[in-house]
């Protein structure tokens, strides 16, 4: 296995004597104030520079600088021509390239392919500033720079198209950017480790193409390196023939720790057993995939087999005459590596270059914190747990907690907020697998879907005291929680969903059913609506408690693959009978890598066994109109939709919910609604009607309520300029 050394155990390299920079230079001017002839690595990034732990560059251009070396900054270039990657001469060691904190396309169009005209992370939200592809641009434009100096891709960007994948814009596979930017090398998931290897390795005069075998880097490779034995991703999961391993993908309820056993025939080993130092697992060739969307599905689940950073073997797979070579993910930080890393001197505030203008996303965050990074959630929509990991990385609370103090001191009009303590999710902080053993060879996507594994810690403790300190600092007055909660784990601690709702809720709490139709969420692998309900009942039950009105905040996704018209039916029947009204509606959006695409892509489930004959296949949402229709559904309360929803309604037999009755969805065609759409349309996007979750009165206090607050109609007339009452 490859040696893991502690971030801040490497000798510092010899330019640490230049000190630490007040912000990292982004011009010649910069550089020559900070006495430097050169840098020895330039970051180009498609956001803007905001010196602050929440932003990629910031925490590599930071954590480089505290190894000894000088980083520059190329935020948001020109990406017309070569010049602005020349604006801080040739690094000495390599550029890095990333696409900023978004993907770029997702960053710059709608999931219906239309065209944004704002981008949160550029100054005054000015849309534009970055080019389609930003990861492939930017390369290939250091490459017409410097031709001879290394480029390292990384980011989400590129870590989600390390890859040959499926590309949502061009409706088409695509090979691994790696290939199309020309770079040397590129990182995947929080590449902290690899980086700092590579920057020491390369100062010593190393070779990049000698650099081979460090976990979370994909390299471009001529042939098989010597000493491994390459097994057929067919020899894994064979497309059409029974399956010989345990299925990772079945409906466990437990993790097992691995025991040894006797190797016999390759097929009947279980995936765990293969040495990842000598085992390489070959996935269909990218020529193959493009041609065959049941093969992508295959290659798609066998990729998620090898996703443990400790037992996860390294993926070859062809490209034309090259290889593509993927190591396995990198291990997970400590808490101690964690803590360094967030310690290290942000100045917290944008670039003064940006003068005052508003960068969006900063705003957004400027007062938030970062407690852990990965989730173990696995939702097939989402790509963080192939981005950042299934293990969580935990900071340690008093880290946290001077973070809280530097805020409190150092960001500008500071009014005492949090804005969030959080991270991909709310409350997973210091959670994880009880059996180490099991842990490392663990090949479940999800440790709480279908069910919560026996060996998780679900105990919320170490986030209850944190919550408890953080509100105990001077000059803090509220700690909000921004950060959406995973309720099927809140519902395990009762002790954590009061403190939340007590100190932490500021009126609205967002969290995600996403669905209501047990299809659907099984292929989203999320809980089903009887976890939402009973968190439902905690809220309120503290809510009662707290003597406060707040309300939850459902998030639904349309148009998912497996959903279908009258799966999207009956989930709009459930938020009308629950007065539920969306103005937050997402319609699918299929982003590269995570399991949720596949199953677009392949209209298949690549969550079971794939299969040519007999599969599992799926009704998958495409083309604008049914699209649009799926998410009118979740819209159902707005007349723009009537239209399309009166006609896919009687389409699908389902007339008799087009009327005034109790239970219709929509109103017929020339009604009095129809004809007064303002009123149908309940103004601002907070409305405790839009989001209220009811607490219950008795009728008749209710009634007696609308009697006293409700004067008589003669007194409401005269009430109003004009109007007299009559007699």
């Amino acid at each position: 296995m490859h040696n893991t050394t502690e971030l801040y155990s490497y000798p510092k390299y010899w330019a640490e004597c230049y000190g630490t920079a007040p912000f990292l230079p982004t011009s010649r001017k910069e550089m020559e104030a900070l006495g430097w002839d050169s840098c020895d690595v330039i970051i180009v990034t498609g956001d803007a520079y905001v010196d602050h732990p929440s932003f990629g560059m910031a925490i590599i251009g930071r954590l480089l600088e505290a190894q000894g070396f000088r980083v520059g900054i190329i935020a948001q270039p020109d990406w017309s021509n070569k010049q602005a990657f020349m604006a801080l001469g040739q690094p000495n060691l390599f550029f890095g390239i990333t696409a900023g904190n978004m993907d770029s396309m997702i960053n710059r169009y709608t999931a219906d392919r239309k065209l944004r005209h704002d981008d949160a992370y550029t100054p005054n939200n000015e849309g534009g500033k970055r080019p389609d592809r930003a990861t492939l641009v930017y390369s290939q434009r250091c490459k017409e720079a410097y031709k001879e100096t290394p480029v390292l891709l990384g980011g989400i960007e590129a870590s989600l198209r390390r890859l040959a994948h499926y590309d949502y814009w061009s409706d088409k596979v695509r090979r691994s950017v790696l290939f199309d930017a020309k770079a040397e090398m590129l990182l995947f998931g929080n590449a902290e480790r690899a980086l700092v290897e590579i920057a020491h390795r390369l100062a010593k005069g190393e070779a990049i193409e000698e650099m081979t075998g460090i976990p979370g880097t994909a390299i471009n490779l001529k042939a098989l390196p010597e000493g491994f034995r390459e097994i057929d991703s067919s020899r894994i999961e064979k497309p059409g023939q029974p399956m010989a391993m345990p299925n990772p993908y079945a409906n466990e309820t437990e993790c097992k720790t691995a025991e040894p056993v006797a190797v016999a025939q390759p097929i009947q080993v279980r995936p765990s057993r293969h040495d990842n130092k000598s085992t390489v697992v070959r996935l269909p060739a990218f020529e193959k995939l493009r041609n065959d969307r049941i093969l992508y599905a295959h290659a798609s689940r066998v990729m998620h087999l090898e996703t443990n950073p400790y037992s996860a073997r390294p993926l070859i797979q062809k490209h034309g005459d090259r290889e593509l070579w993927v190591n396995r993910p990198p291990e997970p930080l400590s808490t101690k590596e964690m803590d360094y890393l967030f310690g290290l001197p942000y100045a917290r505030v944008p670039h003064p270059g940006y003068a005052k203008a508003k960068i969006p996303a900063y705003e957004m965050i400027k007062t938030s914190v970062n407690i852990m990074r990965g989730c173990f959630g696995g939702c097939s929509f989402c790509s963080i747990t192939e981005h950042e990991g299934r293990i969580i990385q935990n900071r340690s609370q008093e880290s946290i907690l001077e973070e809280i103090k530097a805020i409190r001191d150092k960001v500008p009009g500071f009014t005492g907020t949090i804005s969030d303590l959080g991270g991909p999710t709310a409350n997973m902080y210091r959670l994880g697998c009880s059996d180490p053993k099991a842990e490392a060879n663990c090949r479940r996507p999800s440790c709480i879907f279908p069910g919560i594994c026996k060996k998780l810690n679900t105990d919320h403790r170490h986030t209850i005291d944190l919550y408890r300190k953080a509100r105990e600092i001077k000059g803090i007055k509220k700690i909000m929680i921004a950060s959406g909660v995973r309720y099927d784990l809140a519902i395990e601690s009762p002790e954590y969903v009061r403190e939340l709702v007590t100190h932490h809720v500021g009126g609205y709490l967002k969290i995600a059913p996403e669905h209501t139709e047990k299809g659907t969420l099984d292929l989203m692998m999320k809980p089903g609506m009887g976890t939402y309900d009973r968190f439902k009942e905690l809220f309120e039950k503290y809510n009662r408690e707290a003597g406060k009105k707040q309300y939850l905040i459902p998030y639904f996704i349309s148009a998912h693959p497996g959903s279908t018209d009258e799966d999207m039916l009956n989930l709009a029947l459930w938020l009308k009978a629950n007065d539920f009204q969306c103005d937050q509606v997402q319609n699918f959006y299929p982003s590269p890598m995570c399991n949720a695409t596949a199953m677009y892509y392949s209209e298949t489930n690549p969550l079971k066994k794939v299969k040519y004959k007999g599969r599992e296949e799926l009704f998958v949402a495409k083309g604008e109109r049914q699209r649009r229709l799926h998410k009118a559904f979740l819209r159902y309360h707005d007349p723009a939709n009537w239209p399309l929803l009166r006609e896919a309604l009687i389409g699908m037999g389902k007339k008799q919910l087009i009327g005034h009755k109790k239970g219709c969805l929509v109103p017929p065609k020339g009604s009095q609604e129809e004809q007064a759409p303002s009123r149908a349309r309940t103004s601002g996007r907070h409305s405790a009607k839009r989001f209220a979750t009811k607490h219950p009165r008795q009728p008749d206090q209710r009634k007696g309520e609308r009697q006293e607050k409700r004067p008589p109609k003669s007194a409401r007339a005269a009430s109003k300029p004009g109007k007299k009452p009559r007699s």
